[in-house]
């Protein structure tokens, strides 16, 4: 270990044992949030987060299945590997109740002030030094998506890193303090949604990603071919208003959404649709606007006779049947197909 004063533990080689920790006992093993600066071949590094949600794994599986893959040769690229909340994961929870989440708190973030915003400040400083080639942050989420990746600028190197994983891409510009958007200001940078964790194929795609971002030399720098990449742009975050109940399994609330809402997710869904029926006179859902914090948010839903409706079509993903997770974060996103101007087509 060393770089004594830093406000998260740094390191430049791994701990014995690390390689087959779970994420639930790493805890044990590292003092705190860690950045591993490992060296490779090539000096650029490639930065990868993971477990800024302490109940999202595979993104550490993923790693750990590289490093162990490449223990004898070396690695091809330098890797700056920053390892998140392990006292969530310890807990198997996303955030706990003490804590900023993990990807609220960097560059950009609503809390400047926040202990978390300075550790995530110094990591940011920190790589921003060292010329990165190219940011990850790997997610895993509790409702019924694809694998999907976001990015914060529509630039043909974001979009190629993104194609690594997905040819399903999302603009996002909302919410900020993440990690992927603080990163788009020093390199091409993503994040990537795995799907549920414990899935295999969540730990097995981002293993392949990883290893892809590892061998090669540079991203192309033009736009894909239309056909090529499926580009979606958040428009909307959902929430339930801070105060209201709500439920999925048909139990008295303010709200009560369908119980199969989560397969409602990436589906091209016409005016209309049902996402439940509201209870409470009166009560409205939340619509954030997804460009920016000053922009005026759109309504997208009626309440006509209580239920809730889509009023305009709509692209839903990170629909959820999990309460905590609409708590910590929303009900959903709703999307609209864009091209690589940006533009709704």
């Amino acid at each position: 270990m060393y770089v004594t004063d830093a406000p998260c533990a740094v390191m430049d080689r791994l701990p014995e044992g690390f390689l087959d920790f779970p994420a639930d006992r790493l805890i044990d093993l590292l003092p705190g949030p860690t950045l591993f600066d490992l060296p490779g071949r090539d000096p650029h590094p490639l930065f990868v987060s993971t477990l800024l949600h302490g109940n999202e794994d595979s993104g550490l599986g993923a790693v750990q299945a590289v490093l162990r893959r490449h223990a004898a040769r070396g690695l091809n690229r330098s890797l700056l590997l920053f390892i998140g909340n392990i006292r969530a994961a310890a807990a198997h929870v996303r955030t706990l109740p003490d804590e900023r989440d993990y990807n609220r708190v960097w560059p950009g973030t609503l809390t400047p002030d926040d202990p978390l915003a300075h550790m995530a400040r110094w990591v940011y400083d920190y790589a921003a030094r060292r010329n990165l080639f190219a940011s990850i942050d790997i997610h895993n989420n509790t409702g019924f998506n694809p694998h999907y990746s976001c990015v914060r600028r529509l630039e043909p190197k974001f979009i190629a890193l993104a194609q690594l994983f997905s040819r399903t891409v999302v603009h996002f510009q909302q919410p900020v303090g993440t990690q992927a958007g603080a990163f788009a200001e020093l390199c091409p940078a993503i994040t990537v949604e795995c799907g549920k964790a414990g899935a295999g194929s969540a730990t097995e795609h981002a293993i392949e990603l990883v290893e892809a971002a590892l061998s090669i030399s540079q991203l192309p720098d033009h736009a894909p071919a239309p056909h090529d990449v499926d580009l979606l742009r958040t428009y909307a975050i959902v929430k339930p208003p801070a105060n209201a109940s709500f439920s999925f399994d048909g139990s008295p609330a303010d709200f009560i959404f369908r119980s199969d809402i989560d397969h409602m997710n990436f589906s091209e869904l016409a005016p209309g649709a049902s996402f439940g029926s509201v209870q409470a006179p009166g009560a409205r859902l939340e619509i954030l606007p997804g460009d920016s914090v000053d922009a005026q948010p759109e309504e997208y839903f009626d309440y006509t006779g209580g239920e809730i409706r889509l009023s305009r079509a709509a692209i839903p993903a990170m629909l959820t049947v999990d309460p905590r997770a609409v708590r910590l974060d929303c009900l959903c996103y709703l999307m609209h197909r864009i091209g690589m101007d940006g533009e709704r087509v």
